[in-house]
């Protein structure tokens, strides 16, 4: 008998011998079904977080430095106080930075508040307005959908125009063409000259998607005159990324008079940053998502083994006959091995079937996504607790003697 024959004829007496035994099959797959369950929920959640966090990471873009007053991620108050007393960036370091950085594809100062944006009757109460200049456009990786982006013209004589985001667009105008209608932003009216694709992601409120951008001259004469700025410099390539990264560097310590061996009284932070944090952070979620799944499978492998146990016991006499009449010990340790990985993969299937619209609930409050990678995963691991769960219960009718067998009564 060659081993696919073996497989064979182990499913058709695995497969009559849960049949025989319905109640009992599906009251051991229970615990395999938690596991499973918990097994694929964890994954869709992880992997629906990390592409959701990818999409808004790639948004900052990995060729952009980020000059600030302070880091992104501070570690202490201490080093926060530290942070405060640096002076603020100013409008002259921008001029500076354009003077003199070689290594720059792009830079676009940036000041940003919250405030209240209308169209007739709707409107958004906490909207994000940003003032920059035309160069935003490429230091933030935004694609108009509709219209334009704001001209170097524009900018330089800050005229009453703005850009604004595809959800705020629904929300004020309803479907219908934003561009070239006015809207109030802070009780001062502009000209809505585009609409941005959709970004998405895990911007605080919605970020661009729910704002505004308008011309720096004109977010200093009505939203505020004195703001905390921010400069983003694009790199010519990310080859580059270090080389400009470390000029930039550079440039603002002299600018600042900063003395050799002090610190730097600003910061330039980068989208590796936000990287770092993240794996940090769904590393740890890993770790307690595979403790949790591991506790639930290892109470399903439990009970897997023991109802194995149980029907290696009731079924000596028939391993007695079957060894008697020639089967291999082999062949007996693969049909309880497929008997047992069988009732954990039916586990796996029904788990997946309470999964699939788990995750369309889960979809409404969080990004999720039930991939073919995490069913073939969630299937993979069902086999696998099935065969290690049986194996003790398999090997142990395999070497049952067929003599002390058949006197079993």
């Amino acid at each position: 008998m060659n081993f696919l024959t073996e497989i064979r004829e182990g499913l058709g007496i695995s497969w009559s011998a849960i049949v025989a035994n319905k109640l009992r099959s599906a009251l051991t797959t229970l615990g395999i079904v938690i596991g499973i369950v918990t097994v694929t929920m964890m994954g869709t959640a992880i992997q629906g977080l990390n592409r959701s966090f990818m999409n808004s990471v790639s948004s900052i873009g990995a060729d952009v430095l980020y000059v600030n007053r302070y880091s992104w991620f501070i570690q202490s108050h201490q080093e926060w106080l530290e942070a405060m007393k640096s002076p603020r960036i100013s409008l002259d370091e921008v001029d500076a930075l354009q003077r003199e950085l070689t290594l720059a594809g792009a830079i676009a100062p940036e000041a940003d508040d919250r405030t209240g944006v209308k169209y007739g009757k709707q409107g958004s109460t906490g909207a994000s307005v940003i003032g920059s200049t035309e160069q935003y456009q490429y230091t933030s990786g935004l694609t108009v959908d509709q219209g334009r982006f704001l001209t170097a013209t524009e900018c330089e004589g800050g005229r009453p125009m703005c850009v604004i985001g595809c959800t705020l667009a629904t929300n004020l105008f309803k479907g219908q063409p934003a561009v070239g209608e006015k809207i109030l932003v802070h009780n001062h009216q502009f000209e809505v000259v585009g609409v941005l694709e959709k970004l998405g992601g895990f911007s605080e409120n919605g970020g661009v998607d729910e704002g505004v951008i308008i011309p720096l001259a004109q977010y200093l004469r009505v939203i505020d005159d004195t703001p905390d700025f921010s400069i983003q410099v694009k790199a010519r390539s990310l080859d580059e990324l270090d080389d400009a990264k470390e000029e930039l560097r550079t440039v603002l310590r002299r600018y600042r008079h900063v003395q050799p061996g002090d610190p730097d009284n600003f910061a330039i932070n980068q989208q590796d940053q936000f990287l770092e944090l993240f794996h940090r952070v769904a590393g740890t979620i890993a770790i307690v998502g595979l403790f949790i799944t591991g506790l639930a499978l290892f109470v399903g492998g439990i009970g897997i083994m023991n109802i194995m146990f149980v029907s290696v016991a009731e079924r000596t006499r028939e391993i007695g006959v079957r060894k008697a009449i020639g089967a291999k010990s082999r062949t007996i340790l693969i049909q309880f091995l497929i008997e047992a990985a069988t009732i954990c993969v039916l586990g796996g299937v029904i788990a997946l079937l309470i999964a699939w619209p788990a995750t369309l609930l889960l979809r409404k409050v969080m990004p999720s996504d039930l991939s073919p990678l995490i069913v073939g995963v969630a299937l993979l691991v069902s086999a696998l607790t099935g065969i290690l769960s049986g194996f003790f219960p398999a090997w142990r009718a395999a070497r049952m003697n067929p003599v002390d067998a058949l006197r079993n009564e």
